[in-house]
Parts: structure tokens; C-alpha cells; sequence
């Protein structure tokens, strides 16, 4: 497939990343060397950025750690922005960056797009961010996505990917009549208490999920991504308790694809989870619209019983989340009937705040956006320029590094903090991997410092996202930028 549209040209070779992301956990730690980051502390930080500190210094005093979401946090204090446009970003202090963190994923079209700012100004003049009652882009948005996504017959609304999660748990579960889920070791599929299970390293179960009683997770289990025969294993277990309700994918891999999976893995988990009546859930909060105007579903060819949308979904406007599928499953958002006529009941589910004229009316228009400008693969393009530079400038500096990319989803992993796993048949290994992990996290935070005093926004410093608001002359330039970190590591002593 040569792009048509999509923001892959040509799908990586999952097994040949692992084996090279396999070899880099097992090298020593390269990264910023500490004079080079100590250089860059004093002078770009300390010297250029001082007005950042000071208002995170006052912020301190009533938010607690100084920002209010955790992509803010960086090393060695965050940076305050008061501009965003196209691929830059600008601080208080005057210093601009190039965005590559995209606001975490959803901005396909770059920053605060006019197109869609202007019609968003003109809601505003008018009818305001919200009523509490139905408004017609709640419909236009709903029937865009219906058109550009075909599995989803209908969608619902809703404040985040995190409550789409948990809401498509539920509709599961009514479905089914069955009570476990399962999900891919390693992905995230926000923060609420069932699903917040073995995020970020494979195996690790609860142990990243402070504050939740263990027994939240009796109905929830990981399986190992890119394994099928491990996922098999969790399904037949789970027929001796209440069976599969659902399987959580990220369909590039966890963590928008730090693990990449293959297209085999994810065409058996479509059979898988409908051999033992489960419902394939496609979790598209960072794929949707970014891989291609109908998800990285279209490009596997896959369909998902439902679909979860977030951040994109209303172009980096507030209220970004959702979740949409087949009409019977749909149906039990909606007291009444399914497809069939059967009766059915009503999933619990809310949000005074979801499907806000805002947040419809700017996510219609982004939509409209990236159909129009073909926003996906000129993403994708900028992505694979992207990737295929940094990995000339990782062998020119002979560096252990490994970059790859799923077309605007571009990694560049340094470390390997989250290619490790637990392995609880081997209790003994798991401080080691706990150790090793906060080691490597550590030098991922100076390499994002490091990024970011050169002029380069990372998702903390190993993720990169593009969007169709980059040029081939803006990539040459943020390259140039990389080589100049890259000619200032080596390995460290941990």
C-alpha cells in the first residue's frame, strides 16, 4: 500500500523493531552527557526561560506539582506556553519550539488551525460553549464520523477517551452477559480504576495503579502484546469465569505502538475475540484520524464491534472523547430495542459536559479539514522524512538508539524504559526491572531536556508526532537540531 491516503506507506517490520529494541535494553545507557545537560540547564533554562520557572515556582503553591496534566511535567522545571500555531509553539519568554508532541497525539492538522478556529469564533458569538440541550453539530459530527468510519453505524459523545473506555466496558458486559476484560500488556486506555492495569511495561499488573484496591481488578487481565497464543490462553481461561466480555487493543501496539504489533497479531485478535464471544474493542484515541480518515482499522481491514475516540475528536478542543460501533452493541447507549427488536437495557454512562456545541461543532470542522487537505499522509510523509533521518543520524553518531515510526507516529527510544517486562514467574527479577526502569526513565527526562533547550517538543523525549503543518524544509531544520544533541551523548554510569 502506497499511502492512498493513509499515513503509512508501508507497515514496519514489528519483529525486526522488538529484536532491535530487545538489543538496546540489554546495552549500556547512552544519552545527553551530564556536562552537555548541565550546560543546557544553565544556559537555556536558567538564562532563557526564567519566566517559566517563576510561574511554575507560583504555581506550585496551588496545584500540586506546579501543572495540571502530566505531559507538562518536564526537566528540569516545565516550560509555560502562551502560543500555539501550525508546528510551533511559543513560551513566555519569547523562546519557540517545534511541535512535536502535538498536544499528545490529536492536533493532525497542526495547532489551532484557522479553518476550525473561525467557526468555533463564530459558536461562540452566537450560541455560546453549551446549553445542556441538543445542538445540530451534536448530529453532523456524529454522522461524519459514521461516514468516514465503517464500523461505526453509531457514535455517542463523550468527555474523554477515559470515559469512552470505561463506557465501552460496560456495553460490553450487557452484550456479552459474560464479566472479564482483557487488554493489551503495556496500553493505556486512561486512568480509570479497572483499566488502569498493567500500563506502560507489560506484566505489570497493579503495580502502576496507586490509590485502587486490588480487588478492582478481579475481572481484568493483560496479555502480551504481539502474542496470540498468549491472548488464546487468557480466553479460555477466562471461560471457566464468566467469560470475555471484551479485548482491548491499541492497534499499533501499546502506547501508540512503543511496542509495534504486527498486521498478523491484530487480524488473529479480530478472530480470536470473536471465537469466544468477546467484542473486539479498537482503542483509536491516537490512530483515529492519524493513521487515515477511517482509523487504523481501515488500514488493517479490520472490524472492531466498537470504536473509542478521544483527543482528535474534537481537534484539540475541550470535551474529546467517544465512542461508536455496530448498532446492536450501540444500541444499549439507547433504552429501546437492538437491531434484532430485542429489548435491551440501558449501559450507564453521562457527562454534563459531553457533546458541546464547541466541541462538535470544532470537531466537525477538523474532520471536514483533514478529508479536504488530505491531512493523514501528508502527516505521514512528514513522519517517514522524520524517521528515516534520524536513524542516518543515529548511525553517524553510533548511537544504540532505535527510531521507527507508524506514519505521524514516529519513536525514538534511547533508552527502552517501556520495552521491558515484568515477569511474575520470576519474582526475584522484578526489583531489577523496577530499578532499571527509573534509571532509564531518568536519562529519557534529560534527553527531553535536551530536545527541548535545542528547540524540539518531545512526548517525554521519546515520542514524536507530525502533523500535516510541517514542511520538507521545517523536518530538515528540527533534524539539524537532533544532530546537534546527538554529537553530545555518549554512555553514562548508572
Amino acid at each position: 500500500m502506497a499511502y492512498n491516503g493513509f499515513a503509512i506507506d508501508k507497515y514496519l517490520n514489528a519483529e525486526e523493531v522488538t529484536r532491535q529494541l530487545d538489543e538496546l535494553i540489554k546495552k549500556p545507557v547512552y544519552s545527553i552527557r551530564p556536562d552537555k545537560l548541565d550546560d543546557y540547564v544553565e544556559n537555556y533554562f536558567e538564562k532563557k526561560c526564567a519566566k517559566s520557572k517563576e510561574m511554575i515556582e507560583k504555581a506550585k503553591e496551588v496545584i500540586p506539582g506546579g501543572v495540571q496534566h502530566n505531559l507538562a511535567f518536564n526537566y528540569p522545571f516545565p516550560i509555560v506556553i502562551n502560543k500555539a500555531e501550525g508546528a510551533k509553539l511559543y513560551d513566555i519568554d519569547g523562546n519557540w519550539y517545534y511541535d512535536l508532541l502535538q498536544a499528545g497525539g490529536p492536533t493532525i492538522l497542526g495547532s489551532n488551525p484557522p479553518e476550525v478556529r473561525e467557526r468555533v469564533i463564530d459558536l461562540l458569538n452566537t450560541c455560546g460553549p453549551s446549553t445542556g440541550l441538543f445542538h445540530e453539530y451534536e448530529y453532523k459530527l456524529a454522522k461524519k464520523i459514521s461516514e468516514m468510519v465503517p464500523s461505526v453505524q453509531k457514535f455517542r459523545m463523550l468527555g474523554s477517551g477515559t470515559e469512552a473506555c470505561m463506557c465501552a466496558a460496560r456495553i460490553a458486559r450487557l452484550k456479552t452477559g459474560k464479566k472479564n476484560i482483557l487488554k493489551m500488556g503495556g496500553a493505556y486506555h486512561g486512568w480509570s480504576d479497572q483499566l488502569a492495569y498493567g500500563i506502560r511495561v507489560p506484566g505489570t499488573k497493579g503495580i502502576m495503579s496507586k490509590g485502587v484496591p486490588g480487588f478492582v481488578f478481579r475481572h481484568t487481565d493483560e496479555f502480551f502484546p504481539n502474542d496470540l497464543e498468549d491472548l488464546e490462553r487468557k480466553l479460555q481461561r477466562n471461560r471457566l469465569s464468566g467469560g470475555t466480555a471484551a479485548v482491548y487493543i491499541e492497534p499499533v501496539g501499546p502506547e501508540s505502538g512503543t511496542r509495534p504489533v504486527s498486521k498478523r497479531f491484530i487480524k488473529g485478535a479480530e478472530y480470536l475475540a470473536h471465537k469466544y464471544g468477546a467484542l473486539l474493542i479498537f482503542d483509536e484515541v491516537v490512530t483515529g484520524f492519524r493513521i487515515g480518515p477511517g482509523g487504523a482499522q481501515s488500514y488493517f481491514d479490520v472490524d472492531p464491534d466498537l470504536t473509542i475516540f478521544g483527543k482528535i475528536i474534537a481537534g484539540g478542543y475541550p470535551g474529546a472523547g467517544g465512542v461508536g460501533g455496530h448498532d446492536d452493541c450501540m444500541a444499549y447507549l439507547g433504552a429501546g430495542l437492538d437491531s434484532s427488536g430485542k429489548k435491551v437495557s440501558k449501559a450507564m454512562c453521562g457527562g454534563t459536559l459531553a457533546a458541546t456545541p464547541i466541541s462538535c461543532v470544532a470537531g466537525y470542522y477538523t474532520l471536514c479539514e483533514i478529508e479536504r487537505t488530505n491531512a493523514c499522509e501528508k502527516a505521514g510523509r512528514m513522519g517517514d522524512r522524520l524517521t528515516k533521518g534520524l536513524q542516518k543520524l543515529i548511525e553517524k553518531h553510533h548511537l544504540p538508539f532505535v527510531a521507527f515510526n507508524q506514519g505521524a507516529i514516529c519513536h525514538l527510544d534511547s533508552v527502552g524504559t517501556m520495552h521491558f517486562v515484568v515477569d511474575w514467574s520470576k519474582p526475584w527479577t522484578i526489583p531489577e526491572v523496577l530499578k532499571q526502569t527509573g534509571i532509564r526513565q531518568k536519562e529519557m527526562e534529560h534527553m527531553g531536556a535536551a530536545y527541548m533547550a535545542e528547540g524540539i517538543v518531545t512526548l517525554a523525549g521519546s515520542r514524536l508526532y507530525t502533523s500535516a503543518a510541517y514542511t520538507e524544509e521545517m523536518i530538515d531544520d528540527v533534524l539539524a537540531r537532533f544532530d546537534r544533541v546527538f554529537e553530545n551523548c555518549g554512555r553514562i554510569d548508572v
